[in-house]
């Protein structure tokens, strides 16, 4: 048997192992067969309920519901139909079980997390309740009796070793169904499920079906172990169904490693030992077995076997990612593997038209359009809140359209979910990596390839044996420079290394138009070259949307540009001519004239300084945001924050804000350090902080909200400006009217009203604002606006704002930022007043 073989079926020479030297080792500890027979079958019900939470992350409260109806059935079945036929009885349970487990999790499955787990637990009071008081056939609190285990092939199942060894023998065919499962295309898909239930979907995966069949086998398997509890004990009672029981062979799980495949049984062994022991010792064995059971899950989620895996790493530390990896580089001409290559057509690959979604009263999209050509990268680009990233769920299936059509090689797929679209052939990557990372880089990218194989759901054969699915993804990770990482798990990646697992499982997904979304944000000089270059070596063959924030780049290597504004295409040309068009010009730096005329504040430059924040670095997980970024702010006056989308402005409110801690740099606040301090206390030391968004409390009043507001840095008061409710109502009248009107059913304007004043009546000494005039109509927007001028005498404001003539018309000073270093300092006056200096700062 080779090594590969040998760890294949370790968990089955393990298992064989354990059920021989049980009976043996267990009356050396002053325990009976029955109980090693006891431990099998309950190893058997938490292999069952391991599937469904280990590999699939559904956690179940209620699977002794499962395992009570199983022996149920069972019984009922011996009693009334098999006589002394255990086995036919036992299959009989299984198949009520799956019977009734089949619309039930139809129904729960609707729901995900605490809802599907609180449904568990519900069941399995409704089962209790039926079991105990049905009592012409459940035989109520005094159960069900009167059969026997019979003989099976001359063999005396009464007989208590004969019996283990039926047990014994019945939990090493469950391993093994179970092993051949969890190695299957099947088993695999479960594993993504856990890990990124989205990100499967846009894989191509249904996966309500995968859940639904888990859910009905992993209710089966529990039920089966039922019956032989059952038999073992010559009775059936209602207590299994209870939910302390189904508690119990959750904690057994957990406490054995619900990741690990033979962690049940660990724990089951555990949990029985334990037990047993105990309760000689103290009548609250109960009360030590849940304080260990408090502490596998703070200090050791993996469980006793991950403990074990903890000590094994360190002796033989897994593969880290090649240093070497950032700088490899695609070589020029290098084409996609042949597999990935579809037909050449000259036909529209993708064409989109009259895309709209409302959320609400809000319309992020309206009467949008687009067509992708083949061999063509064709770019979505536009300002903030263009609606882009909308656009872009619409057609990849996140969002469903309000109306509107799109079309794939001329089929209309709007409205599909996102698994029946990648099917059709649209694959996408996202903003935000998202890939498995519990599992190695070789796994993400061939549950891709293996989403549109006909081995997809297979349940018996072993992925690694089937060549096709591990050619094709040896050969992609070739192509991505992935080779000699394989490995290497997703989140022991770089930033640019996950980056690059993102692009291949949307490539792995062999589509016919690739959609992008900011595949090179975040991203090091070096990785936007060779990400850049591999989009263009894909797109010779396959088209390519993008969503780009890095203008400069993406008009680089676009043949085509879409550009959107507040929900509406603007234009769509070559990068040449969005570069000459004024209206696209106007769109990123403004007409030059302010829709209102600001009142200036003096010279604040005598003024003394407040804040200052000095070189900080800001990273999302691994994304690098903010590189060296350094601004500062007088009292007295406003500042800008100015850049593209993504140049991480909006990052670096959150920083100061203490939401985004800063790993390294320094943030001075009245003379404190204030970088790394919790968000409660920097809010307390008096800065406060308007989200995009507005972030109100919903289903509060405004009085409700006012009131939070203070609250929150009450014992700071007597060092800011004290701004009472009198106050704020001269500031804005429109709240007093609405004093007792919820925030949800305020207008917008009235909303970013409430927001701002919020965060002044914990009497801020500095006001961060992002985007406070976005989506509000032009009168909404002058008074704001003149309420901010006002504002800026007793608290100073840095403000971050798209509609460039309105936060220019309104500052004191700008700083312009680009990938997250500033790189430009000065006065607003001059970036309002003269155009050309403002597109030679802020325009390509």
């Amino acid at each position: 048997m080779t090594l590969t073989s040998f760890a294949r079926f370790r968990p089955m020479l393990l298992g064989l192992a354990g059920v021989i030297v049980l009976p043996f080792i267990l009356p050396l500890l002053g325990l009976t067969l029955n109980t090693a027979t006891l431990i099998i079958a309950l190893v058997i019900a938490t292999l069952g309920l391991n599937m469904l939470m280990g590999y699939t992350g559904l956690v179940s409260f209620g699977h002794g519901a499962w395992f009570g109806i199983g022996a149920y059935g069972a019984a009922l079945s011996q009693l009334h139909w098999f006589g002394s036929n255990v086995v036919a009885s036992l299959l009989v349970g299984m198949l009520v079980v799956g019977a009734m487990a089949w619309p039930i999790g139809l129904l729960m499955l609707r729901r995900r997390g605490v809802y599907f787990a609180l449904m568990t637990l519900a069941l399995s009071a409704l089962a209790f309740t039926i079991a105990f008081r049905w009592t012409a056939v459940t035989g109520g609190e005094d159960g069900l009796g009167g059969f026997d285990r019979g003989t099976l092939l001359m063999f005396d199942l009464d007989d208590g070793i004969t019996y283990y060894c039926f047990v014994a023998l019945i939990g090493l065919l469950v391993l093994y169904a179970q092993l051949r499962l969890v190695r299957s295309p099947f088993g695999h898909v479960l594993v993504a499920i856990r890990e990124n239930q989205e990100r499967a979907t846009f894989q191509g995966y249904p996966v309500q079906r995968y859940k639904l069949l888990t859910f009905v086998l992993s209710a089966m398997v529990t039920g089966l172990a039922g019956g032989l509890v059952g038999f073992l004990n010559y009775i059936v009672s209602a207590e299994p169904t209870a939910v302390v029981f189904s508690g119990e062979l959750l904690a057994m799980v957990v406490i054995g490693g619900m990741h690990n495949f033979l962690g049940p049984a660990v724990g089951v062994l555990f949990y029985t030992l334990f037990r047993e022991w105990f309760s000689i010792w103290t009548e609250n064995w109960l009360l030590w077995f849940g304080l260990i059971f408090v502490g596998f899950v703070m200090f050791s989620p993996g469980g006793l076997v991950g403990i074990w895996q903890q000590v094994t790493r360190r002796l033989r530390p897994e593969p880290e990612e090649a240093a070497a990896m950032a700088g490899r580089k695609i070589r020029e001409g290098m084409d996609i593997p042949a597999f990935l290559q579809p037909k050449m057509s000259s036909e529209t690959v993708l064409e989109a038209s009259g895309l709209a979604k409302h959320f609400g009263g809000i319309r992020a999209v309206s009467n949008a359009g687009l067509s992708v050509e083949p061999g063509q990268i064709h770019a979505l680009i536009g300002p903030n809140g263009a609606g882009k990233t909308t656009f872009f769920n619409l057609i990849s299936g996140r969002f469903v359209p309000s109306s509107g059509s799109v079309r794939l090689h001329g089929r209309e797929i709007q409205g599909k979910t996102p698994d029946a679209i990648c099917q059709a052939g649209l694959a996408r990557s996202f903003q935000i990596t998202n890939l498995f990372e519990g599992i190695n880089v070789r796994e993400n990218i061939r549950l891709s390839v293996q989403a549109k194989h006909a081995s997809r759901f297979n349940l018996w054969r072993d992925v690694e044996d089937i060549d096709q699915i591990n050619s094709e993804t040896d050969e992609l990770m070739q192509f991505l420079g992935l080779a000699g990482m394989e490995q290497v798990k997703g989140a022991d990646l770089s930033y640019g290394g996950q980056r690059l697992v993102d692009l291949g499982i949307a490539l792995a997904s062999k589509p016919q138009v690739l959609l992008l979304d900011e595949p090179l944000a975040g991203l090091a000089a070096a990785e936007r070259e060779r990400i850049g270059n591999l989009v263009a070596a894909i797109s010779r063959h396959i088209p390519v949307l993008i969503v780009e924030h890095d203008i400069d780049r993406v008009l680089g290597f676009s043949q085509r540009v879409t550009v959107m504004t507040e929900g509406e295409v603007l234009m769509s040309g070559t990068p040449e001519e969005v570069r000459a068009n004024k209206k696209v010009q106007e769109v990123y730096t403004g007409t030059g004239t302010p829709p209102v005329t600001g009142r200036l504040a003096g010279d604040a430059s005598a003024q003394p300084m407040l804040l200052q924040v000095r070189n900080i670095n800001t990273f999302y997980g691994k994304s690098h945001i903010l590189n060296d970024a350094s601004i500062d702010i007088r009292q007295g006056e406003i500042v800008a924050l100015l850049g593209r989308n993504g140049a991480g402005k909006s990052t670096l409110l959150k920083s100061i804000a203490g939401l985004v801690p800063p790993r390294s740099g320094q943030i001075t606040f009245d003379g404190q350090q204030i970088a790394g301090k919790p968000a409660a206390d920097i809010a307390r030391a008096g800065i406060g902080y308007v989200p995009q968004g507005r972030g109100l409390f919903a289903g509060m009043t405004v009085a409700e909200n006012l009131s939070l507001g203070r609250l929150a840095r009450a014992t700071e008061a007597e060092k800011g400006t004290v701004w009472s409710e009198e106050k704020i109502f001269e500031m804005f009248p429109r709240l007093k009217e609405r004093y007792r009107t919820y925030a949800d059913y305020l207008s917008g304007g009235e909303q970013q009203m409430l927001a701002v004043a919020r965060a002044l009546s914990g009497n801020v000494r500095l006001l961060l604002l992002d985007e406070p005039f976005e989506g509000l109509s032009p009168a909404v927007v002058e008074e704001l606006f003149t309420v901010f001028d006002q504002i800026r005498r007793e608290v100073p404001i840095i403000i971050v704002e798209h509609n460039l003539d309105l936060v220019l018309a309104l500052s004191d000073r700008a700083f312009a930022l680009e990938r997250g270093a500033v790189f430009h300092e000065g006065p607003a006056r001059p970036l309002l007043e003269d155009l050309d200096y403002r597109k030679e700062i802020l325009w390509l």
